[in-house]
């Protein structure tokens, strides 16, 4: 095996058990997908350099108990950022999910001069992260529309009125740290593959319910991302011909018709809410008993449920999680969404679990740093150069 080619398991060894803790060299093994005989020659590598250290044995039932291998030094973290349209939400990601020193600063996308001061809000936070720049393995930014591909950054997002930015390369520049960005579902994906759900579902579907919608799928371990980065574009999904027009452009969409804009507008043209009030209210009237609110939101679970036995009939995962604001009134949706699920899975489909998670900014952040953090387990070459960078950074002494 050559230097280059190990790079990757090395780094991968490191990071995951500077995630999970000390282990054996049987469960490294496991985990990662490698032969025994390869871990035995890195792990010993690795001790040499003295980036690793054998502990105490492991409790055993029988036979030889095996040496647990624990880390023999500090592990660099990651920045993750979470932009939107009116805020922008940084924290520091240890290796294991735990996020730290989250700050949420104000944040116009759509104004002249947003691209230098996310620059500048971004430099500020590398800077003052605690060891500084040198103590990160990099920044994981979500962004709420498509990338081309996570190492590149080039951004479309219509909600931000961003069309081919070239973000990624902008933060290089600005931060001198590998920059890997994505579609924010797309980051929540990675982190439920890496510290969530997806450690125990290797297909998994991830739908995000608010101001739009969005799915992510987890196919064989890996996101899927489809050949220009857009998969998952479910909010665009048709569902009504002659329904309301969507910001895409098109009538209909999915997220025209059971986002959080398309709730309230149903709700004041039936008189449930009165002028200015928004989503909170109208989840408040449903909490208050109004069956005119309760309507509203059994009418889009009931679109919304309808869709996803689609999408689980075309992908066939393991299990569904439902995360964002728009969970918030999952009670009142889950009368239309249940029945209108099960009505529309094929006879021979069996039920799918589905799991309604909690939802904050901690998410989101979790997620777009795990772009980072996981990079040097990406088997797949989608990190590309920016990967390699971050995997150098981990195999550096020092890290």
């Amino acid at each position: 095996m050559s230097a280059r080619s190990a790079d990757l398991p090395r780094a991968a060894i490191l990071t995951l058990l500077a995630a999970a803790g000390p282990m054996s060299r049987a469960e490294i093994a496991t985990r990662l997908r490698l032969s025994p005989a390869t871990v035995t020659q890195l792990t010993r590598e690795l001790i040499a350099a003295e980036r690793l250290r054998e502990l105490a044995h492991a409790p055993s039932s029988g036979g030889r108990p095996a040496r647990l291998l624990g880390l023999a030094g500090p592990v660099r973290r990651a920045l993750g950022v979470k932009i939107t349209r009116d805020h922008v939400a940084v924290a520091d990601v240890a290796p294991d999910g735990t996020v730290r020193n989250r700050q949420v600063h104000p944040f116009d996308a759509r104004a002249s001069g947003s691209l230098a001061r996310l620059s500048g809000l971004l430099a500020e936070a590398v800077a003052g992260a605690e060891g500084g720049p040198d103590a990160l393995l990099g920044v994981g930014v979500a962004v709420p529309g498509g990338v081309n591909d996570p190492a590149d950054g080039v951004v479309h997002a219509d909600i931000l009125q961003w069309r081919g930015i070239p973000l990624g390369r902008r933060l290089r520049t600005a931060l001198e740290l590998p920059v890997l960005m994505d579609n924010d579902v797309n980051t929540l994906a990675v982190g439920e593959r890496l510290h969530g759900r997806g450690r125990d579902h290797r297909d998994l579907l991830l739908v995000t319910l608010g101001a739009g919608v969005g799915a992510a799928v987890i196919a064989q371990g890996t996101v899927y991302r489809g050949a220009h980065g857009d998969a998952g574009e479910f909010g665009h999904f048709p569902v009504a011909p002659d329904g309301p027009a969507c910001v895409c452009g098109n009538r209909g969409c999915l997220e025209a018709v059971v986002g959080q804009r398309a709730l309230v507008e149903k709700a004041h043209e039936r008189a449930v809410l009165a002028p200015g009030d928004g989503p909170a209210e109208l989840q408040a009237t449903a909490d208050a008993g109004s069956a005119p609110a309760r309507e509203v939101y059994r009418e889009a679970g009931a679109v919304l449920g309808r869709a996803v036995a689609g999408l689980i009939t075309v992908v066939d995962p393991e299990a569904v999680v439902l995360l964002g604001e728009g969970v918030a009134a999952w009670r009142h949706l889950r009368p239309g969404f249940d029945p209108a699920l099960e009505a529309g899975l094929p006879a021979f489909r069996e039920r799918v679990p589905v799991e309604v998670g909690s939802w904050d900014d901690h998410t989101w952040i979790q997620g777009a740093a795990a772009l980072v953090l996981a990079a040097p387990f990406d088997t797949t070459g989608i990190a590309s150069a920016e990967g390699h960078r971050v995997r150098s950074r981990v195999l550096a002494d020092g890290a």
